[in-house]
């Protein structure tokens, strides 16, 4: 089954020339955006979903978008361990292969769709537009809402499993998008501001991700929860309006850039998605390594909120 709908060159023509969305793309588009752009050959649609949201090769081959490439965030390498640290960004010539392979090419308009079902969801698909932008490539969507706002709006559906014939994407890698461990061990120089996007417990200690060595935040940071930023109804969508509530005149440091980080880089994207994305800020870098890094080494220092202190103290009888 072919997953790429083509139309005669004539009408392929009036269609490019009548639709703006190849001229400049947003980074959030709603279903009826899509359904418009269906028929349009440079537009690759990847679907996300993955475990994570319950969703897998039998939930794809049971009803997707049409057009729509299987490419789930677990299921492919969209990360990879590197330095015994987990979740980083593959080597440029793996993530080639693995776009060319979903049949996308460099002139093509992506659009990234998760599930819909969940906060950490969209999180997948802000790290696959991430991982976009930092190989380069500007025109990426993601579909608010997902696979469920598709269903929500009424459009139709394909199933069964889809194959496709390989695109040609070549990357320009944006170095400058990745924050490394020496970076942040040098934030204060390099006048950076760490953006801590994991839930509560975790800045405050309370809880800790089974590949990072101990609990707690790197001193420092402030805390801007991935969850803020996701509307929590029947279909789950980033909610725009939830960036200017969120980020006050007091939030950022002014004159330093901003830098978003979690345990591996997952939720640390939808951060990142809000700031540079939708709040429009230059130059927000993503700590790839995240916590799992950075307590890799007993050196780094970590802080434990008050609150952990104190339940540390009451267990000593403090």
């Amino acid at each position: 089954m072919l997953t790429r709908l083509s139309v005669p060159g004539v009408a392929l023509g009036a269609l490019i020339t009548a639709a703006p969305a190849l001229a400049s793309v947003p980074s959030l588009v709603d279903p009826a955006w899509l359904a418009d752009r269906l028929d349009q050959d440079d537009v690759a649609i990847l679907d996300v979903r993955s475990p994570i949201d319950d969703g897998n090769r039998v939930a794809f081959s049971e009803g997707h978008i049409p057009g729509a490439v299987d490419a789930g965030y677990t299921r492919h390498p969209w990360r990879a361990e590197q330095e015994d640290v987990t979740g980083q960004l593959p080597p440029v010539e793996q993530l080639e292969g693995l776009i060319e392979g979903f049949g996308v090419d460099n002139a093509d308009t992506v659009v990234i769709v998760p599930a819909g079902t969940g906060a950490t969801d969209f999180g997948s698909a802000a790290r696959v537009y991430w991982t976009f932008k930092a190989l380069g490539h500007e025109q990426v969507t993601i579909l608010n809402g997902g696979y469920q706002g598709w269903l929500e709006a009424g459009h139709g559906t394909a199933d069964g499993v889809v194959s496709v014939a390989p695109g040609e994407f070549n990357a320009d890698l944006q170095t400058d998008m990745i924050v490394t461990t020496a970076d942040v061990e040098q934030a204060d120089d390099r006048g950076l501001q760490l953006i801590d996007a994991r839930p509560a417990e975790f800045f405050e200690g309370d809880r800790q991700h089974p590949g990072a060595r101990v609990a707690g935040t790197i001193p420092g940071a402030i805390n801007l929860p991935h969850k803020d930023f996701i509307r929590e109804e029947e279909v789950w969508r980033f909610d725009p309006a939830s960036v200017n509530s969120a980020i006050d005149a007091d939030t950022l440091a002014e004159g330093r850039r901003p830098v978003s980080f979690c345990n591996t880089g997952h939720w640390a994207t939808t951060t990142w998605f809000a700031l540079s994305e939708v709040r429009g800020i230059d130059d927000v870098g993503l700590y790839d390594g995240s916590m799992v890094a950075w307590t890799a080494s007993e050196s780094r220092p970590v802080d434990v909120a008050k609150r952990g202190l104190a339940r540390i103290l009451e267990f000593f009888g403090g």
